[in-house]
Order: structure tokens, then C-alpha cells, then sequence
């Protein structure tokens, strides 16, 4: 039995990926006809025309799209089995990576992410985007963070970046400043709350119900920043995570919660496409220091 071309693998990624024969040969350093009679190739071998025209472009078909994903997969990782000791030149890096992120995250964590990368790999720029997007198996997103749940794709990869809790914020001179922040005196209060699929109550609530406390919430936003911004010029008390948002509470009084609310875990999350790419490896590394890195906190009161 004949086994088929291999190199045709590398041809259908590239074909795929642009959706043009003249950028997949010229992105190959093949002339036009010899990508053309490749993707006849390619369409004898899968049985399937692949590429179709549609007015003056060429769409996918079903089966390309099924394949796309996974060829590219396979083309990734066959490199990194014949190139494993592959070495990154980060001086010489020129790359932009696209990261999803929650608001808030950007303003703790952006500005030494970004002189951390700046030092190692100058030719690198980094793309904050907000949530929500499109799924991580699209490619225009290389990293997200968020808090890690059941919801996540199974074919996402995890990793843990630090472990985090939810603090009250209000504004200086605010009653809760002074004196003992009792649950009564917490729960009296008016509240923002933060929800961003447009939820009424959470897990503060259901903590203050089991204590038959409830409180009035004013106003309902859907990120942090919004939240302590409005904290910061009202007397409403915003409930958010302490590390999540440590750059943007200055000047603000902080404490802890009256209530039981259990902590929670914020992650990178990645498809498995890039998890053997040198610099996103390395990207990832970059991550992991920044938000691992120990703050040095004043205990709450």
C-alpha cells in the first residue's frame, strides 16, 4: 500500500489558512501553478474539491473547515518533534499577541507584563482585548485569562496564575471607613454589583440571605473598573477581587468582607494549536511571573 505525501499536510495548512492560492504560494515560495496542481492533488487525496469559488475568492467547504484545525495542529507539532531542540532568539522576536482579558486585569497586571516583555523581546507588542469574543480555537486570540469554571472548553489547556478573594470598596470618608465593619452595617449599605451576563444576585447575596440580611443593589455593571470608579465618586459599596483589581483601588479604603464568599481561581487559557509554539511557551512563562509574583499587602481591617 502506497502511502500518501506527507508534505501535502504542510500545502492544506498553508491552502487553509489563507484561502488563496496566490498568498499560500507565495507564503510558500511556490509559483501559482504549481499551488494550483497542488491543491488538485489535494483535492484527489481528501476526495473533497476543499476550496470553492465564490465570486472573485474561494470559500471552504464543509470538510476544510472540519480539517483546518486540525492539520494545523498536526503541522505544529510535527516541527516541534523534528525541531525539539529548536532555540527562540526573544532579541530578535517580531510578533503581536493577542490577549483576551476581563477589565481590570489590564491595569493591575498590563504594566509589568509589558516591561517584563519589553526587556526580553523589544520587537514584541502585546493586544489587550476585552471580553466576550470568539472561542479560543479561532485564531485571532493566542491567550485569555479568567476565572476558571465548568464552562471552559475541554479542549482548552489550563494553567493556574494566583488565587484571588472578593474585598469591599468605598470611597474615602465613607461611613464603612470608620469603625467595625459589622455584616448589619455592610448589608445597610447601597451596592453596585457586578455581573456581566446580566445576573441580579450572586454570591454575596446568597451569603447575607443565609444570615436573613439582604441588601440594595443600586446599580448593576458589567466589569470591574466600572464598579470602582463609581465607588470611588458615590457612596456605593462595590463588592470586587482584591488582586484583580490592585491597580486601580488607589485611594480607596478596602476591607475585608462581613460574609463568607468563597475565593476562586484566575487562570491563562490557551488552545492546543499554540502549546508547543516557542514564544507563546515563553509569553506564558512571562504571565505566570508576573501574577505569581509576590505582593506585599497591609492586612485588610
Amino acid at each position: 500500500m502506497s502511502l500518501p505525501d506527507f508534505n501535502l499536510l504542510i500545502t492544506l495548512d498553508v491552502l487553509l489558512a489563507e484561502g488563496s492560492v496566490a498568498r499560500a504560494a507565495q507564503r510558500l515560495g511556490l509559483s501559482p501553478s504549481a499551488m494550483s496542481r497542488a491543491l488538485a492533488r489535494l483535492r484527489e487525496t481528501t476526495g473533497d474539491p476543499l476550496l470553492v469559488r465564490a465570486g472573485r475568492g474561494l470559500v471552504p467547504t464543509p470538510r476544510a473547515l472540519e480539517l483546518r484545525e486540525r492539520v494545523g495542529q498536526l503541522v505544529q507539532e510535527a516541527e516541534a518533534l523534528l525541531r525539539p531542540r529548536q532555540v527562540l532568539d526573544l532579541k530578535g522576536l517580531v510578533r503581536t499577541f493577542v490577549l483576551r482579558t476581563s477589565e481590570g486585569f489590564v491595569e493591575s497586571f498590563g504594566p509589568a507584563l509589558i516591561a517584563h516583555v519589553a526587556e526580553q523581546a523589544p520587537g514584541v507588542r502585546l493586544h489587550f482585548v476585552h471580553k466576550p469574543g470568539a472561542p479560543l480555537r479561532d485564531s485571532s486570540v493566542d491567550l485569555e485569562t479568567g476565572v476558571v469554571d465548568s464552562s471552559a472548553h475541554p479542549e482548552v489547556l489550563t494553567q493556574l496564575l494566583f488565587r484571588d478573594r472578593f474585598i469591599g470598596v468605598v470611597r474615602a470618608g465613607h461611613p464603612l471607613s470608620q469603625g467595625p465593619i459589622t455584616t448589619a452595617r455592610y448589608a445597610a449599605g447601597r451596592h453596585i454589583y457586578v455581573s456581566r451576563r446580566g445576573r441580579e444576585r450572586g454570591q454575596i447575596d446568597h451569603a447575607l440571605e443565609a444570615l436573613d440580611l439582604t441588601r440594595d443593589v443600586a446599580t448593576i455593571v458589567t466589569g470591574f473598573s466600572t464598579a470602582v470608579a463609581l465607588a470611588q465618586r458615590t457612596d456605593l459599596i462595590a463588592s470586587v477581587p482584591e488582586r484583580y483589581t490592585s491597580g486601580l483601588r488607589e485611594g480607596l479604603f478596602s476591607f475585608a468582607l462581613p460574609v463568607e464568599v468563597p475565593p476562586f481561581s484566575v487562570a491563562m487559557l490557551w488552545h492546543p494549536r499554540l502549546d508547543a509554539d516557542l514564544a507563546h511557551r515563553w509569553l506564558r512563562g512571562c504571565l505566570r511571573q508576573v501574577c505569581g509574583a509576590e505582593q506585599v499587602q497591609s492586612p485588610l481591617p
